[in-house]
């Protein structure tokens, strides 16, 4: 049966060593029992986690969404993903293949190309050479030598060095002088780096997002992990804060991601995206504490409404859409951010997912506050 016709739906948690937020996702999921599409059908749901095992390409899969934790770094369960979404219609949180081939030194390119006022970056070559027998004459008859202090001093310092690909603040070093510009250099080792510039900002910003709706945080990075997000709620003024939502809708949007993190530094009115291509955002209890019950309560929301509705997985990007508004030159800035978020409104159905909220989940406030209050 077409997954769009099911009214039994078996939900998949792709999990590594997490336990807190897949404890509270499966539990609101019990209780919330029967759920009515809007022409009156009930649907039930269930949660199950999946295990890694040997897969034959053509087997079908039990499960009609997969929520992925797992696959940014562990390889074999992500096959599995990129086989259930093309061959089985599985929806997924979120895309293994824009997470893999549109890592944050791409998506720093596409959103430069619309106009998102990116900090200046650099990508410079490896340290040390690759373990390839082809390198050496590669890089003897093709690599250009390079001056890295010239490149620093035209970015200006202080900067960051930090990879190419992210990975949880890994090699990500701030650098004030050119001591420890070739410090970090060398420490790099194999890994690619990116030189870009560091933002004095006012507010440091991150946002959220599942599905349609996105939570704007005033983080500290420099605090520990249970008090990085702070609660308060008039950090931004109301057109910085609204950027920020549209900048993080739009590139969830454009990458097909429904279940990932923005960074922004807000500087005066100035709004400038740093980190957004986060495969599997931070949503542990110990984190983000008061904004926790929010985030299980988006989760449950989006993957319910996505299966009730019978929302089908875009693979295709349709990036010309995006690019078009990007090379209209009679627009603004804010005219295109204006029309980026129509189109992030569009592919996420917002309108009908509020309604949907609004009466096949009404409940969920309650159900949610009954388990946090509860034994």
């Amino acid at each position: 049966m077409p997954r769009g016709d099911r009214t039994e739906h078996l939900i998949g948690l792709l999990l590594g060593t997490e336990e807190d937020w897949p404890r509270a996702f499966e539990e609101l999921v019990h209780r919330l029992g029967a759920v009515r599409h809007p022409d009156g059908t009930p649907h039930t749901l269930r949660t199950e986690r999946i295990t890694i095992e040997p897969f034959e390409l053509r087997d079908r899969p039990r499960y009609d969404l997969v929520i992925d934790r797992l696959a940014y770094w562990y390889y074999h369960p992500r096959e599995w993903l990129k086989k259930v979404a093309l061959m089985d219609d599985v929806y997924l949180l979120n895309s293994p293949f824009t997470f893999q081939s549109m890592e944050k030194h791409a998506a720093y390119c596409a959103m430069m190309r619309l106009g998102l006022k990116v900090p200046e970056t650099v990508l410079v070559p490896y340290k040390n050479p690759l373990d390839n027998s082809r390198y050496v004459y590669t890089a003897a008859r093709y690599n250009q030598p390079f001056d890295l202090d010239a490149i620093a001093q035209k970015i200006g310092y202080p900067l960051f060095m930090k990879p190419y690909d992210g990975g949880a603040w890994r090699g990500v070093s701030k650098i004030k002088n050119a001591d420890e510009l070739h410090a970090a250099y060398d420490a790099s080792g194999e890994m690619l780096m990116h030189l870009q510039k560091a933002i004095d900002y006012d507010v440091f910003a991150r946002s959220l997002s599942i599905g349609a709706e996105t939570m704007v945080m005033k983080f500290q990075p420099d605090q520990p992990m249970h008090l990085r997000y702070a609660v308060e709620h008039d950090f931004l003024s109301p057109d910085a804060g609204l950027e920020v939502v549209t900048i993080s809708k739009l590139v969830n949007a454009f990458f097909r991601w429904e279940f990932n993190s923005c960074e922004t530094l807000v500087k005066g009115g100035e709004v400038y995206p740093i980190d957004y291509a986060n495969a599997c955002p931070d949503v542990a209890l110990t984190s983000l504490h008061y904004y926790f019950p929010w985030a299980m309560k988006a989760l449950v929301k989006w993957t319910v409404f996505a299966l009730v509705t019978g929302r089908r997985a875009r693979l295709d990007l349709e990036t010309d859409r995006y690019f078009a508004i990007a090379d209209e030159p009679g627009m603004s800035y804010g005219e295109k951010l204006g029309e980026y978020r129509k189109l992030a409104d569009a592919y996420f159905d917002t309108e009908r997912y509020q309604d949907f909220c609004a009466t096949s989940l009404a409940r969920l406030d309650q159900l949610m506050l009954d388990w946090i209050t509860g034994p």
